[in-house]
């Protein structure tokens, strides 16, 4: 999709980890056709040194759409960035923002807001490297950094080191110890205001706010906080604790409900799924069949059963020699021919 014709990130679902997949984009997809999708985050080393298609590939109608990279080596970053540009991502963004414990080993995510030279280094190496947008998405501050000046003090450095113009920011601090990554989307208080001041400060960056913003009505509440500040803040990040927001998009314009028309698709394709889930697996709601002699054609669901019957039966066969005299007795009986199975 050519830059010219992208639409502005008025609106755009965040990055969420096991949500944001190529499956769930597309799906927002048909849903909204101006908001701006964003992938789970990608790790850079992942994408150097792994299969790229796996990591990669996307549908071309789920345009527009960016790529999270984390990491924190320059190098990787770049490669990983060039390679996005080449599968046809419409935008590169760097993580900064994410409390993992499995991140922080990896010392990236939000531990990058304590070293902002780093991430300025990171930053610059992307862009030298690609010609589609390189933003950055980070929090208002790290632990128990409650003043704005942290985050102010962020953004200035950054805009001062680096061609980078766009800062999505969750509005929330991050908790390195003590919280769960789920619990450092709901534990630490939401400070909107931050976002409005950062604006206020820099009216030259684009400014997405991030966090908590879940419905219609918080939507329509922050853009009305911005026209009534004279701001021009663009854009809105939809928050990364609730997979529902592209809904809340389709609701928006067609007064309709996307869940309840993709509820009806699954209530239709569940009883075919169930179907073919017990023609292989027997449920404990059906017993298996205890006949030797169960027959697949009316009992579909107990073959494997009757197969593992029929080779048992035929291992309880009797030695060759008994079988051998058998057969005599009964040719003398005139029961059967004289014909023995070697």
């Amino acid at each position: 999709m050519p830059a010219s014709s992208l639409p502005s990130r008025r609106l755009s679902v965040a990055p969420m980890l096991d949500w944001t997949d190529r499956h769930y984009r597309f799906m927002a997809r048909q849903i909204t056709r101006n908001a701006w999708l964003y992938s789970e985050m990608v790790n850079s080393g992942a994408v150097v040194y792994g299969d790229k298609d796996r990591f990669l590939s996307f549908n071309e109608g789920e345009q527009p759409v960016a790529l999270q990279l984390g990491g924190s080596d320059p190098h990787d970053l770049a490669i990983a960035a060039k390679a996005a540009e080449a599968y046809g991502y419409n935008e590169v963004n760097l993580n900064c923002g994410c409390p993992s414990p499995r991140v922080q080993k990896g010392a990236f995510g939000a531990c990058l807001m304590n070293d902002v030279d780093l991430v300025a280094d990171c930053l610059n190496a992307m862009q030298d490297a690609v010609e589609i947008p390189v933003t950055v998405k980070h929090r208002i501050g790290v632990d128990r950094q409650t003043e704005y000046q942290v985050v102010a003090d962020f953004v200035g450095t950054l805009r001062e080191k680096t061609a980078c113009r766009t800062f999505i920011v969750h509005a929330r601090n991050a908790w390195l110890d003590g919280l769960s990554p789920k619990e450092n989307r709901e534990v630490p208080p939401l400070k909107y205001e931050y976002v409005y001041r950062l604006k206020q400060e820099f009216p030259d960056l684009e400014i997405l706010i991030n966090g908590g913003i879940t419905t219609n009505e918080e939507i329509a509440e922050h853009l009305k906080i911005c026209r009534r500040r004279h701001d021009r803040a663009r854009g809105l990040s939809q928050s990364n604790a609730d997979a529902r927001l592209g809904c809340a998009v389709l609701q928006r314009r067609t007064r309709t409900n996307p869940i309840r028309r993709f509820s009806s698709l699954a209530i239709r394709i569940q009883p075919r799924t169930n179907r073919l889930r017990t023609r292989h697996h027997p449920t404990p709601h059906r017993p298996p069949c205890t006949r030797l002699n169960a027959r697949p054609k009316k009992c579909p669901h107990l073959a494997p059963y009757a197969l593992r019957c029929r080779l048992a039966k035929r291992q309880r066969r009797q030695p060759d020699s008994r079988r051998m005299e058998r057969s005599r007795t009964r040719k003398y009986l005139g029961l059967m021919p004289y014909r023995v199975n070697k």
